[in-house]
C-alpha cells in the first residue's frame, strides 16, 4: 500500500490510478496491481446516472468509499471531497476526517483552495490537488491551458499547492504541454486525465477502460476491454435459458 509519503517516489516513475466504486471491482483493481484507487464523484455520472459531479454529497462518498475499502485493503484508497464538502477549512476538516474513518488513505479536492490543503494537512488529512478542467464548478468543458492568462494561473496554483502541502496533482483535461511543464517544475507526483503523456501517472475511470458505456466516450479516454457486450451477451443468455426452461437444469 501507498502511505501518503509513499507517492514521492511515482515522481517520474508512472503511477497507476483508476476509479472505483464498489467491492468487487476494488477488488479486481488491486488484483490487476492499481497503484490506486480513486473513489471519484464521477459515480454520480457513471454510476447514479445524475447529470453532475455536483449531485453527490459526503452520504454517497461515505458509502462508496467503504465499499472500496472492504474490496482492496491493500491499496491506496482516494477519495474525492464532493461539492461544498470542502467550501471552508472547518467544514473541509471535518468532512475528510469522516472519510479517512470510513477508509480513505487521502482525500481530492478541485482548485487551489490553499487555506483547506494547509488545514486538511495539519490535520493528518493528506491531500491530493486537481487542476485544469474542473467538473464540479467548470461552465465550460473545453481544454484547459490554450489561453495565456489560464495557462499562468495553473501554473501559478501548482507551486501554491505543492507549497502548501499537495502530496500529489491531478491534471484534467489540459494541454499536454502544460501539463508536461506543471511536471517538471512541482516536487510532487502529478497524475493525468486527458493531459497527455508528460505526466508522472495516469488516471481513467473505470466505467471507460472497460468499456461499460453505451454511448460516446471522452475524446481522451481508451476502452481496454469490452464489458459491456460481454454483460449483455450474458443476460441475454440468462434470459433465453429462463424462458426455453433449459434453466435450471432438473
Amino acid at each position: 500500500m501507498i502511505l501518503a509519503s509513499g507517492f514521492a517516489r511515482f515522481k517520474r516513475a508512472p503511477l497507476v490510478m483508476a476509479t472505483g466504486y464498489d467491492f468487487p471491482f476494488a477488488g479486481i483493481l488491486e488484483e490487476a496491481g492499481v497503484d490506486v484507487i480513486l473513489v471519484g464523484d464521477s459515480l454520480a455520472n457513471v454510476v447514479l446516472g445524475l447529470q453532475s459531479t455536483r449531485e453527490v454529497g459526503m452520504a454517497e462518498m461515505l458509502l462508496f468509499t467503504g465499499a472500496v475499502a472492504r474490496g482492496a485493503k491493500e491499496t491506496h484508497i482516494l477519495s474525492d471531497m464532493p461539492f461544498g464538502s470542502d467550501s471552508d477549512a472547518a467544514t473541509a476538516v471535518a468532512n475528510g476526517k469522516r472519510l479517512r474513518a470510513a477508509g480513505a488513505h487521502s482525500v481530492k479536492l478541485e482548485g487551489a483552495k490553499l487555506e483547506v490543503v494547509r488545514a486538511l494537512t495539519s490535520e493528518g488529512v493528506p491531500v491530493v490537488g486537481h487542476l485544469g478542467l474542473l467538473p464540479q464548478t467548470a461552465k465550460s468543458f473545453k481544454q484547459v491551458g490554450r489561453d495565456p492568462a489560464e495557462r499562468d494561473e495553473v501554473l501559478r496554483s501548482a507551486d501554491d499547492l505543492a507549497a502548501a502541502g499537495a502530496i500529489a496533482m491531478v491534471l484534467e483535461h489540459m494541454s499536454a504541454d502544460l501539463a508536461a511543464e506543471v511536471t517538471r517544475r512541482v516536487p510532487v507526483p502529478t497524475v493525468g486525465i486527458g493531459a497527455g503523456p508528460g505526466t508522472d501517472g495516469q488516471v481513467l475511470v473505470l466505467h471507460d477502460f472497460l468499456g461499460m458505456h453505451a454511448g460516446v466516450y471522452p475524446p481522451f479516454a481508451h476502452a481496454f476491454a469490452d464489458l459491456r457486450a460481454a454483460a449483455l451477451a450474458g443476460a441475454k443468455d440468462y434470459c433465453r435459458a429462463v424462458r426455453t426452461r433449459a434453466f435450471p437444469a432438473p
